[in-house]
């Protein structure tokens, strides 16, 4: 009888509080985004994704990036869990940086931060402001720098299998771009599906080729965003080629960083790539963590209480998100009712 193959434990990193969170119109309070982290953390998440220290002028949803790390170091819910948890923040150019070492400094800083390049030119640019020539020295220059600080370094590759502003892209050229991360001194790789582009037989056979060239799983996180509905599939994809590591966001929410914030219209990273804004989102947490323990996957996760996240999320975004298991629940195990 044949089987499907897939690995049988599995390295999940919830990212709402950043990604989620940065597509939204509206800003989320401190205070909530500091009990979505804490809940995270309390359903078993070790790797959590949770603010930029880029400039707040453009993006908003970030001005409280002190506060809110400041108080989940603080928190006294996760206090005898935080030092085991890997917190990340983005800095995507020099200024970030200069942030978060000093945060580091500090005592409230990230264990983690991301770098991100594009294969795609235009959109490189237009997330960074520089060229990938000037950008990739820029982090050769600051990686060092980084561990000096006691930080990890996540580089991302995005436009892996399509690009929204340029179309098609080469799934050679991503790997080239990994290894250069991996070359220079990032100890892992974000492989970023950012607009939905990825079919599941090219992830599968996107992934196959990561593996065999960079074969240590644990260096490698797959992202997927759902803009055309893909999300599991790829996932699944992704699981059959190897990959262990996987991110995001409860309801699926997140995307491109809002233009337009409590009323007031904000740089962003510039006009949406889709005329429709609620068409973006990355793969439900809720809907991937149900999936996998139906298969029989180890996540290391409290699955009701991520269930319960979820659905509280969608009440501090006011609306109702994408996950279904969220609303659903697991299968039920007797006719008594659910486990």
């Amino acid at each position: 009888m044949a089987v499907l193959e897939y690995p049988r434990k599995v390295v999940l990193g919830d990212i709402t509080v950043r990604d989620g969170f940065q597509h939204e119109e509206k800003f989320i309070p401190t205070e909530a985004k500091l009990w979505v982290a804490e809940q995270l953390i309390l359903a078993g998440f070790r790797r959590i994704e949770v603010t930029n220290f880029g400039n707040p002028s453009g993006m908003p949803q970030f001005k409280d990036a002190d506060a809110l790390m400041r108080s989940l170091r603080g928190s006294r819910k996760v206090a005898e869990l935080i030092d085991d948890v890997e917190i990340t923040a983005i800095t995507i150019r020099e200024k970030a940086v200069e942030r978060a070492i000093q945060a580091r400094h500090e005592g409230y800083g990230p264990d983690r931060v991301l770098f991100m390049v594009s294969t795609s030119e235009s959109h490189h640019k237009v997330n960074s402001g520089l060229s990938l020539d000037d950008y990739w020295k820029m982090c050769e220059h600051w990686i060092p720098r980084i561990h000096d600080a006691g930080m990890k370094v996540c580089g991302t590759v995005s436009t892996i299998w399509g690009c929204p502003i340029e179309g098609p892209t080469e799934l050679k050229k991503a790997v080239e771009f990994s290894r250069r991360w991996l070359d220079i001194g990032a100890d892992d790789i974000e492989h970023a599906d950012h607009d939905g582009s990825a079919p599941p037989n090219r992830v599968f056979e996107y992934y196959s080729m990561i593996m065999d060239a960079m074969p240590d799983p644990s260096r490698h996180v797959a992202h997927f965003h759902v803009t055309r509905g893909w999300g599991l599939a790829n996932v699944l994809a992704a699981l059959q080629a190897g990959i262990t590591h996987f991110e995001s966001t409860l309801g699926g929410i997140g995307g491109q960083p809002a233009n337009f914030v409590d009323g007031v219209p904000v740089a962003g990273t510039g006009k949406y790539y889709y005329e429709d804004p609620t068409i973006t989102g990355l793969v439900c947490t809720e809907d991937m963590v149900v999936m996998m323990d139906e298969m029989g996957i180890d996540t290391g996760l409290d699955v009701d209480r991520v269930l319960e996240t979820g659905r509280m999320v969608e009440r501090i975004v006011g609306r109702r998100l994408r996950s279904e298991c969220a609303h659903s629940g697991r299968i039920p195990k007797s006719l008594t009712g659910r486990r």
